[in-house]
């Protein structure tokens, strides 16, 4: 199982103009953050104050993990990062040491 650092970004060209849509809109995409959090795939998730942006943690296979991310399309784009742990980084200092 991986860990992997998304930041997310809305597609500016998704995002209703009226207010009440844009609320109605945000809604939805939180639920499914909600649901990924209640199933364990998603550890940590934030938004940048002030911006239609933030981060997540992803936690499982890259499978599960590119499943998530597609049910966001096309109104989320992600940058996904892989991401070593310290336990990963120390045995590969291990490994180096010889």
């Amino acid at each position: 199982m991986g860990m992997y650092l998304a930041l997310w970004e809305v597609a500016e060209s998704k995002i209703p103009l009226d207010p009440k849509e844009r609320g109605e809109g945000w809604a939805l995409l939180m639920s499914l953050v909600r649901q990924d959090i209640e199933k364990g795939l998603v550890k940590s998730w934030g938004a940048f104050v002030g911006e239609a942006k933030g981060y997540c943690v992803w936690e499982g296979g890259e499978v599960e993990v590119m499943v998530a991310a597609q049910q966001y399309v096309p109104y989320v784009k992600f940058k996904v990062h892989p991401v070593a742990t310290e336990n990963q980084v120390n045995e590969e200092i291990k490994a180096l040491r010889g």
